[in-house]
């Protein structure tokens, strides 16, 4: 549409199914190329990618010309059969179903790169568990944890 113009700023945060440590340090940053790639593809723009063995965080200036959904659906599909046809995890690779989305304004974007480029630091303080429930709870997000965290049985 002409002489429309957004500045949408969204973090999408997802895990690997069960919450499985399999995203190795080995292909990780490949994996960051692949899906900033895949972003940019569908005309966002990354601004920060990063996470930790079981999850992944995306902050990106968001392109309303795709739904949300679709974009983080083709994200983790394209994303999932790459590492898998790559062989880069010894089991079958799979995102868990789901993603949390969040919101910021610009005078937060870069405390919020920040925070994914110190995902590692981070997480030597807090569990993903922990972090993904209290980001929910400062959204006031409702959840129930059957449905957000899947586990092994």
């Amino acid at each position: 549409m002409a002489n429309s113009y957004t500045q949408i700023y969204l973090q999408v945060v997802f895990s690997v199914a069960y919450r499985d440590a399999i995203i190795y340090e080995e292909f990780r940053e490949k994996l960051y190329r692949y899906i900033i790639a895949g972003f940019e593809a569908k005309g966002h723009n990354v601004l920060a990618i990063g996470g930790m063995a079981d999850h992944i965080h995306i902050l990106f200036r968001y392109n309303i010309k795709q739904p949300l959904p679709e974009l983080v659906q083709s994200i983790k599909i394209q994303s999932t059969k790459w590492i898998n046809d790559n062989r880069y995890t010894r089991c079958h690779f799979a995102w868990q179903a789901g993603y949390g989305a969040f919101s910021y304004s610009q005078s937060q974007v870069n405390a919020v790169v920040s925070y994914i480029n110190n995902q590692k630091q981070h997480h030597q303080k807090q569990a993903f568990i922990d972090e993904y429930r209290q980001m929910l709870a400062k959204f006031k997000i409702m959840f129930e944890d059957k449905y957000t965290f899947q586990e092994l049985k």
